[in-house]
């Protein structure tokens, strides 16, 4: 359902303190103008909301805190919510609404991969512009498709340089859940597993709505792995996390993850069940950055929710920060406009995580990565830092300098 801006906030955080817009772009000097549509396809409800309500908050506040600097090239912008609910039939019904009757010349949105490739093809067929905040798979090339979030080049390789050849992780057992982020992921895990030596014992999928890991905890138990890996994904599945600690334990088993954090699963689970968990993030609210401080306590003086953010949380701004970039560099809010501005690889902002720079050949972002692991005060202690890891999986497969009407997802091939 498409719902007012006060409703949405109100929804997804009880009462907000924010300025009224009428009053921030009065006070911008621009509330004549005509608006800048922006619109954004989240959960605000539904199995997976977990991922979204943060984001939907900063989002907001990304945009109010433009308009407050005089908007986008002396334009308001006007943000344009809808509630995906989980659903896949929604981001099809409201990605239509928002470029044909909404007029937005950008969506940011879409949470789980399926949720991004049901709007793509939407998308291309009415030159849109979508901003998929969120990390994935990697592999997508297409011009009107723009990454802001973690690829396995980026992510998952530091990862098992740090749990394979760095903590001895040598025998993995991968979970993931049972859709294209997870079968694709795994097969990355497989991948960057032999390619260090290593032997992935076996891959298991999950629906999203399976909270009963036991008999799996049991093949697990039987296996005996090193470490295992988990990319499972949404709210049933932090049960996993609560299951392995009462019948394993990482003080007898590693256990890291590619998902574990972004959908605030360590503020939900008890300190011992999140403590160890290892896992690669482009943020944390625990960054000793000036950037991550500042970042952190806007956000909760705009939401009036002193809770941990987290990177889900963050890429709402995220992406809001490298698409208004674009339209300054562009001179143009229009699609196409910010399309060829992207293209040249020269938008690059620094956020909460530090710098973002879209590399034009693949629309994809390159970024500061971090090992991060879980610990009893339940945030993270940043282990390592690495920085400005480009999309170096996706680099290899797209060009859409020689190949602009590239619409393929490239998948990894494991033998």
């Amino acid at each position: 359902m498409r719902l007012s801006r006060r409703q949405f906030f109100q929804a997804a955080s009880g009462a907000l303190a924010f300025a009224s817009l009428p009053h921030v772009l009065r006070r911008a000097g621009i509330a004549s103008e005509d608006p800048i549509k922006v619109g954004n396809i989240l959960d605000r409800t539904g199995i997976l909301n977990i991922y979204s309500l943060k984001q939907i908050q900063a989002t907001a506040m990304a945009v109010d805190e433009i308009n407050a600097a005089g908007g986008l090239l002396g334009r308001p912008l006007e943000l344009v919510f809808y509630d995906s609910q989980s659903d896949g039939q929604y981001n099809s019904q409201y990605i239509t609404e928002a470029l044909v009757k909404d007029k937005c010349v950008v969506v940011h949105g879409g949470i789980t991969s399926s949720s991004r490739e049901v709007m793509r093809p939407i998308v291309n067929r009415f030159k849109g512009l979508l901003f998929y905040n969120s990390l994935y798979e990697g592999g997508v090339c297409d011009r009107r498709h723009v990454s802001t979030g973690m690829v396995p080049a980026q992510q998952l390789e530091p990862l098992f340089d740090y749990v394979v050849n760095e903590l001895g992780g040598k025998r993995t057992y991968i979970l993931a859940a049972d859709y294209n982020y997870g079968h694709i992921t795994s097969k990355w895990m497989q991948k960057f597993t032999r390619d260090r030596g290593g032997e992935d014992l076996a891959v298991e999928f999950f629906p999203l709505d399976v909270n009963n890991f036991q008999p799996a905890i049991s093949r697990i138990q039987a296996a005996k792995p090193d470490v295992v890996m988990s990319a499972l994904v949404g709210g049933a599945h932090i049960a996993f996390y609560r299951q392995f600690e009462a019948s394993i334990g990482k003080d007898q088993m590693m256990l890291a993850s590619s998902t574990y954090g972004v959908g605030l699963e360590h503020t939900q689970l008890s300190p011992e069940e999140g403590n160890g968990i290892i896992l690669a993030t482009s943020f944390v609210d625990d960054l000793d950055t000036a950037e991550a401080k500042d970042f952190v306590s806007r956000f909760h003086a705009y939401t009036g929710d002193t809770g941990y953010v987290g990177e889900y949380g963050e890429y709402g701004e995220r992406g809001v920060k490298v698409w208004a970039e674009a339209v300054r560099q562009a001179g143009d809010a229009s699609s196409d406009a910010v399309i060829d501005a992207l293209a040249t690889g020269n938008v690059s902002v620094v956020g909460a995580g530090g710098q973002y720079t879209v590399d034009g050949q693949t629309n994809h972002t390159t970024m500061d990565i971090h090992i991060v692991r879980g610990n009893m005060s339940q945030t993270f202690d940043v282990i390592s830092s690495f920085s400005q890891r480009p999309p170096l999986d996706t680099q290899q497969v797209c060009d859409l300098h020689a190949n602009p009407d590239d619409k393929t997802q490239y998948e990894v091939e494991v033998e």
